[in-house]
């Protein structure tokens, strides 16, 4: 009798054993026929950077094995997982592109039969790598092309072995954190993330927005029956302390809430005049869903840029805003920050968004006047008036070089310039439109960044004013800064004595600075404002476009 029960569990337990081997082997045929069927999804925006092979190549080495299920339960990776698909907007996607609530019913439903549980655990399995895949690659890449976007950048990032990456993430112990490694690794790209977790919050109260409307502009005094709603917005958006003095339904514009004003407005490229205008009150009146827009499109360029192997200078187009790194990690207390002028919004003169090295430096430089300058401006004044090139201290000259010889001013040597024989510059000094020197990063657009003797220009708060090239506030603290580790002790006095000197000076660069014209329209800052800037050049309206998203509202 005993024996006959041994025997019993014996063949019940091999035939467990088969059943569970042919379900596994039934899960890996049918994970083989999907894989062999997977194809990218369409979106106006796709990038493949492998995804595809990666997803065929890592299945094949574990001969269709799933990496997601065991025993017919999804495992804690997988699970982990599926919920950062469910939450994709929190990394400034978009949820549907990863399908993270389709993938969780797969693993919630039974379907019955042994063939039919195969198949749901192989659609499982196969459609969790598939959006593993297309997640890491996003956030590691981006999701278009910087190119495609009008943006002039390298693409030089650390490549990421996807398929080591899918395998890796499915044994990892902490998802979040594995995910966190393939992100890019500055640290403004982490605040900037932690902002929109708070904007997809408030994005979820738009009552909050909900301001009477103002007849004129609003002073401190004046009554205000939005006030109360004024003052929980400002609360909210931590631009007035918490604890304000003033009653909660107090119906006046008070000097606090001008002070709340002043702040949103110093946060949003406003003159912080703590006035409540008509423009600062559609500023501060628009949808949190737009913020958290801007917030996306920011991350998504941030993606586009490899770590930092040399400390760069970069320039942020929408802020007006030069920022000089001393190492290669983004820390306020690394970087030296200087106020900029940008070009003007009309196609032709716009800034271009690139990246170059920075070469040489040219102190009391020569001006080469742009031919479409020449063309456009300057020749109907020459002909106009004879004496505008004596005024303006123009020369004409025959030839590139700062050696070449003058022309006398003529009719025949007006031609000459309207033909493009001949060229105009403005001599050197304090009123020359480039200032006292140049820095010169050759590229294709003829930008460069430059001081300037139009230095009240630096007092607006909208700073679009130049042809394309970019004016810099502290131009002495930039050279100081560009020339710290060159040969020739250009010391900040030296460096001043050259800027006032009598001569043209170049210097060539034995250590070239890598220089980043970018366009991000917010910020997150250390000390914690989060900062929002214009959409100066409709370039989030085209970037919006690309990723096949509707407008924000």
């Amino acid at each position: 009798m005993l024996l006959a029960v041994v025997l019993t569990t014996v063949q019940a337990s091999q035939l467990c054993a088969q059943q569970t081997m042919q379900a596994a082997e039934g899960v890996q045929a049918q994970i083989a026929s999907a894989v062999a069927a997977y194809r990218v999804p369409q979106r106006s925006s796709s990038v493949d950077y492998g995804a595809t092979q990666a997803l065929r190549s890592s299945y094949a080495q574990r001969a269709n094995a799933p990496l997601w299920s065991r025993d017919g339960h999804a495992t804690a990776q997988a699970q982990a997982l599926v919920r950062e698909l469910q939450r994709a907007d929190t990394y400034g996607l978009q949820r549907e592109d990863y399908a993270g609530d389709a993938i969780a019913q797969l693993a919630e439903k039974s379907s019955g039969t042994a063939v039919a549980e195969a198949g749901r655990w192989a659609r499982f399995d196969v459609q969790l790598s598939a959006a593993a895949l297309r997640f890491m690659s996003d956030l590691h890449y981006g999701r278009v092309k910087p190119a495609s976007a009008g943006f002039n950048l390298q693409e030089m990032h650390q490549p990421l072995d996807l398929g080591a990456s899918l395998t890796a993430l499915a044994g990892t112990t902490d998802v979040g954190q594995a995910i966190a490694a393939i992100e890019p690794p500055f640290h403004h790209y982490a605040l900037l993330k932690g902002a929109l977790t708070k904007y997809l919050d408030l994005a979820q109260h738009p009552e909050l927005k909900n301001l009477p409307a103002i007849g004129g502009s609003l002073k401190p005094g004046d009554a205000y029956a939005g006030a109360p709603a004024l003052r929980r917005l400002l609360v909210t958006l931590g631009d007035l302390p918490a604890g304000s003095a003033a009653a909660a339904e107090d119906t006046t514009f008070s000097p606090e809430l001008s002070d709340g004003v002043r702040a949103f407005q110093q946060r949003h490229g406003i003159a912080p005049d703590g006035v409540l205008g008509k423009s600062t009150f559609n500023v501060l009146t628009t949808s949190f869903a737009k913020r958290v827009r801007q917030i996306d499109l920011t991350l998504e360029r941030w993606r586009w840029l490899p770590p930092f192997e040399t400390p760069p200078i970069i320039v942020n187009i929408p802020q007006f805003r030069l920022f000089a790194f001393r190492t290669t990690e983004d820390r306020v207390a690394d970087l030296l920050q200087m106020d900029v002028i940008v070009g003007k919004t009309y196609p032709r003169t716009q800034t271009p968004v690139f990246e170059s090295d920075m070469r040489y430096v040219v102190f009391r430089p020569y001006w080469d006047i742009p031919p479409s300058i020449l063309r456009n401006e300057m020749l109907p004044k020459i002909r106009a008036n004879p004496g505008y090139l004596a005024a303006q201290r123009l020369q004409i000259v025959n030839g590139q070089g700062d050696n070449s010889p003058v022309v006398p001013p003529s009719p025949a040597a007006i031609e000459g310039l309207a033909a493009g024989k001949l060229r105009l510059r403005q001599m050197p000094g304090e009123d020359n439109a480039l200032g006292l020197v140049k820095f010169m990063f050759p590229n294709t657009y003829n930008v460069y960044l430059h001081s300037t003797p139009a230095h009240r220009l630096f007092k607006e708060s909208v700073r679009a004013f130049s042809h394309g090239c970019i004016r810099v506030s502290d131009p002495l603290a930039l050279a100081t800064y560009v020339m710290r580790d060159e040969p020739g002790g250009w010391t900040r006095e030296k460096i001043d004595a050259t800027m006032s000197g009598s001569t043209t000076v170049r210097v060539n660069l034995e250590h070239p600075i890598r220089v980043l014209i970018l366009y991000g329209t917010a910020l997150a800052t250390e000390a914690g404002p989060i900062l929002f800037f214009d959409d100066l050049y409709g370039l989030d309206r085209k970037l919006e476009h690309q990723l096949g998203l509707a407008p924000a509202k």
